[in-house]
C-alpha cells in the first residue's frame, strides 16, 4: 500500500465495516419479512462510495487489493438486490442464492478487515508484508545515526538489498508467491541484525540496513552473512516446489564528506555493480571493483 495514505482513508475503513455489519441483517429482514421493503440502507449503504473518493484522493483505486475489494462489494450488492426484487413479488430466494450473498457478504468482510490492518500498519510506518519500517521516517532515522557519527566518531554502515531476479518469480510463480519471498527475505534481514540496528523495506522488492556502531570489515561481515543465509533459505511451496532466493547488496560507510543522501547514492552504485557483475554478492563502495560481464545493452537491477 501507498505510504501516502492519510487517516481519514483508513478511518473511512472502519466506517465501511461498521455500516455493512448492521446493513446485512436489515437486508435479511427485508427478504423473509418486508417482502423486499427494508429502506435505501438495506440495498446499498453509502459507506463505501465515500471510502471510495477518499482512496481516489490518495490514488489508491489502481491497487489490485482496493480493486478486488470494489469487485467483491459490486458483486454482492447485485445480488442482494436482484433477492430483494424477487422478494418484492412475493418469491423468497432459494438457498443456493441466499448462501450466494451471504458467501460474497463474508468474503467481502474478510478482505475489508485484511486491508484496514494492512492500512493501519501503513499508517503507522510499518509494511504489513514483512514487518518492516517503510520509507517514511527512514531518512529521519538515518539523519539521527548520521548526527551521532559528526558528534561522536562512532562509524555506521548502509546497505542496500535487492532480490535477484525478482520479476522472474513473480511471472513464473505469480504475485501471492512472490510476497512470500519478500516476507522471507525480510525474516533473515531481521534474524540476521542486532536489535538496535535497523531495516526498511525501501519498496518493491529493496530493502534498506543501517549497521550503527559498526565499520566497513565488521560490516562486510554482517552483510556477506545476511547474503549466505538468504542463499541457504529457499521458500517452500504447499505443493512441494523450492523457490530459491539470492540477492544482492551494496555497502557503504559514513564519511564525513558525505551526507545522508550521498550514503543511499553510494550504496545504490555499489548494488548496481553487484547486479552488473553477476549478482548474489557483497561490493563495498570504493573497494570492491571485480571485473564487470561485456554487455550489449544496458544493464538493470533484475
Amino acid at each position: 500500500m501507498s505510504d501516502s495514505t492519510t487517516p481519514s482513508t483508513t478511518e473511512a475503513l472502519g466506517a465501511v465495516l461498521d455500516e455493512h455489519l448492521r446493513w446485512i441483517g436489515q437486508w435479511q429482514r427485508a427478504v423473509f419479512y418486508r417482502d423486499g421493503r427494508g429502506g435505501e440502507r438495506s440495498s446499498a449503504p453509502a459507506s463505501f462510495e465515500a471510502w471510495c473518493q477518499a482512496a481516489r484522493r490518495d490514488d489508491l483505486l489502481q491497487q489490485p487489493a482496493v480493486q478486488k475489494l470494489a469487485n467483491l462489494h459490486e458483486q454482492m450488492h447485485r445480488q442482494a438486490r436482484l433477492i430483494l426484487l424477487k422478494a418484492s413479488g412475493g418469491e423468497l430466494p432459494t438457498e443456493t442464492e441466499y448462501e450466494g450473498v451471504i458467501g460474497r457478504f463474508e468474503e467481502f468482510m474478510l478482505h475489508l478487515r485484511r486491508m484496514e490492518r494492512a492500512f493501519a500498519a501503513a499508517a503507522s510506518g510499518l509494511d504489513p508484508l514483512t514487518g518492516l519500517r517503510t520509507r517514511r521516517g527512514m531518512g529521519e532515522a538515518l539523519e539521527r545515526e548520521h548526527n551521532r557519527y559528526r558528534r561522536t566518531g562512532q562509524p555506521f554502515c548502509v546497505a542496500l538489498c535487492d532480490i535477484d531476479k525478482f520479476k522472474g518469480i513473480n511471472d513464473s510463480y505469480g504475485h501471492d508467491i512472490g510476497d512470500r519471498v519478500l516476507a522471507a527475505t525480510a525474516a533473515v534481514i531481521s534474524r540476521g541484525v542486532r536489535s538496535f540496528d535497523e531495516a526498511f523495506r525501501m519498496g518493491g522488492e529493496e530493502f534498506l540496513v543501517c549497521l550503527k556502531e559498526t565499520g566497513l570489515d565488521e560490516g562486510y561481515a554482517v552483510i556477506e552473512r545476511l547474503r549466505v543465509d538468504l542463499m541457504r533459505s529457499p521458500v517452500m511451496l504447499p505443493d512441494g516446489r523450492v523457490v530459491p532466493v539470492t540477492a544482492s547488496f551494496g555497502l557503504v560507510e559514513a564519511v564525513a564528506d558525505l551526507t545522508v543522501d550521498d550514503l543511499v547514492v553510494c550504496a545504490d552504485r555499489a548494488l548496481y555493480q553487484a547486479k552488473n557483475s553477476g549478482r548474489n554478492r557483497v561490493i563495498r563502495y570504493g573497494i570492491d571493483r571485480p571485473e564487470q560481464k561485456p554487455v550489449t545493452v544496458k544493464a538493470g537491477r533484475g
